[in-house]
């Protein structure tokens, strides 16, 4: 039996503590980048495609180093930018994947993004893999484990909400509590997935 969510929670804000200041800083620094790239005229959006990949990466790679209790760095987050077109190639192939699901109902898209949640935790302990393998494993690592990661997702819906009444500014909070949580997750799903099934 795996960690229960609610333990997994308690151990991310354990890893938290000591460095809210730093990870509340780095998403800000992380959000304020999608800001003046979103803004740019016409080329916003395709920017934004372009690059999501790579800080996908280096925010699960800064998640993992705080839920690992290594040193994190704001200099994290652009270290997807390293291992740059496998990050775009396995963001791209998520859309893909997720959108050729929902084309059929809702809930097989769902499906989808939970299948392929752990995509980019797995890059970022692995550089060496390709797109395609990180997204096989992903796949495979979550057997089992859907309804889980969907449970803890609406745990963090309902934060969420709960945010409103703060006019947003616990925001600032809730997005590292909850990407060292799914850092905190990974960790404590990952096995032993050298045979990757082939997509």
């Amino acid at each position: 039996m795996k960690t229960e969510n609610t333990v997994l929670m308690q151990e991310a804000r354990a890893s938290l503590s000591g460095k809210w200041g730093l990870a509340i800083g780095t998403m800000l620094v992380f959000i304020l980048i999608l800001g003046v790239i979103q803004a740019v005229p016409k080329m916003g959006p395709f920017i934004s495609l372009f690059v999501t990949g790579a800080f996908s990466l280096g925010i699960a790679t800064f998640a993992l180093n705080i839920a690992r209790n290594k040193e994190a760095r704001l200099e994290d987050i652009f270290s997807g930018f390293q291992n740059f077109g496998t990050a775009l190639g396995a963001y791209l192939l998520m859309i893909i994947y997720i959108l050729l699901w929902t084309l059929l109902l809702i809930i097989p898209g769902i499906i989808a993004a939970l299948a392929y949640s752990m995509t980019f935790y797995i890059l970022a302990d692995d550089r060496s893999i390709s797109a395609t393998e990180a997204l096989a494993k992903s796949k495979k690592m979550m057997e089992g484990y859907k309804w889980k990661y969907f449970r803890m997702g609406l745990r963090f819906l309902g934060l969420s909400l709960l945010c409103l009444l703060t006019l947003g500014i616990a925001f600032f909070w809730l997005m590292p509590f909850m990407q060292v949580t799914m850092a905190k997750f990974y960790d404590d799903i990952k096995t032993d997935a050298s045979e990757v099934i082939v997509m």
